[in-house]
Order: C-alpha cells, then sequence, then structure tokens
C-alpha cells in the first residue's frame, strides 16, 4: 500500500467517510460532496485514499474531482462570492458583471484574494431567472445585482 495512502491529515477521516458510503451506487460524487463538507475541498492527499478504497487509479478520481466545477481543490476564502452565469443571468448584464467583480476582487473565477476574505465562483443557475443577475455570498442570494450592489457584498465581505 502508498504511503499516502495510509498517513496525512486528512487520510483517516477520509477513510471513515468513504467506508460509510462506497456501498452505494455510484459512490463517488457522495463521497466528494462529503470530502468537501468535512475539509471545505478535496486535498489532494485523499484521491489516492478514494481510489483505493474505490478500487479505482488515482487519474480517475482526479478526473472527477477536476470535471466538476463544485469540487473545490484549495480551501476556500471565509466567504465565498457566487455569480450565476446562466443564460438569463448574461442576458441581463452577468458578463459585464463578472469583469466587475474581477476588476473588484484583483481574482478570477477559482480564486481566492490575497487576504484570504473573498473566493470568486461562477454557478449555473441560483434559481433567480426573473431577478437576474443573480449573485450569492456565502448562503444569501441577491436579484437585481449590479456594480453597486456588488460593491457592497464585496465590501461586506471584507469588514
Amino acid at each position: 500500500m502508498n504511503l499516502h495512502v495510509t498517513s496525512g491529515v486528512y487520510a483517516e477521516r477520509s477513510r471513515s467517510i468513504i467506508r460509510e458510503l462506497k456501498h452505494l451506487e455510484g459512490p463517488m460524487l457522495p463521497i466528494l460532496h462529503a470530502l468537501q463538507e468535512e475539509f471545505g475541498f478535496i486535498p489532494d492527499e485523499v484521491k489516492p485514499v478514494i481510489a483505493h478504497e474505490l478500487n479505482l487509479s488515482r487519474a480517475e478520481v482526479h478526473g472527477v474531482v477536476t470535471f466538476y466545477h463544485d469540487f473545490r481543490q484549495a480551501p476556500a476564502g471565509r466567504h465565498v462570492l457566487k455569480l450565476c452565469r446562466a443564460e438569463a443571468c448574461q442576458a441581463m448584464g452577468g458578463d459585464d458583471l463578472a469583469d466587475a467583480a474581477r476588476r473588484l476582487l484583483g481574482i478570477d473565477f477559482h480564486q481566492t484574494t490575497l487576504d484570504g476574505a473573498v473566493t470568486l465562483e461562477p454557478v449555473y443557475c441560483l434559481g433567480l431567472c426573473a431577478c437576474a443577475p443573480a449573485a450569492m455570498l456565502d448562503e444569501d442570494v441577491h436579484g437585481r445585482v449590479d456594480e453597486h450592489c456588488l460593491g457592497e457584498l464585496v465590501a461586506e465581505a471584507r469588514r
């Protein structure tokens, strides 16, 4: 057995979570969601643990983690700002809002500000199509977001 499979900060807790869920049909996604819920991201050191427990290659596990945008490969900032990238929000100025967010924060999607305050993530529909463009700061959803509202959300996150 590979040393990475048996040791590490996240390995033991990961094994427990994986063993709890590996009986499910198609267990990888539920396992990845549970690991992200536990750690806030999918640590590299758990990929070999998942591969070993599910009898998969590390490449298969890595492929799933990197394919789905919901899985983080690094810890998020203290706050997560999600901007809707779906068609309704794009049609109502979502692209300009995304550009403004990137400028305001000095980062791109899937990145965290240097002070660790905000992680910027795209999301594909927040269910507020009639109130587009939409954003979500942590668990609070906001509709009809413009640059002024975006500035207030960022200021709130940086406090």
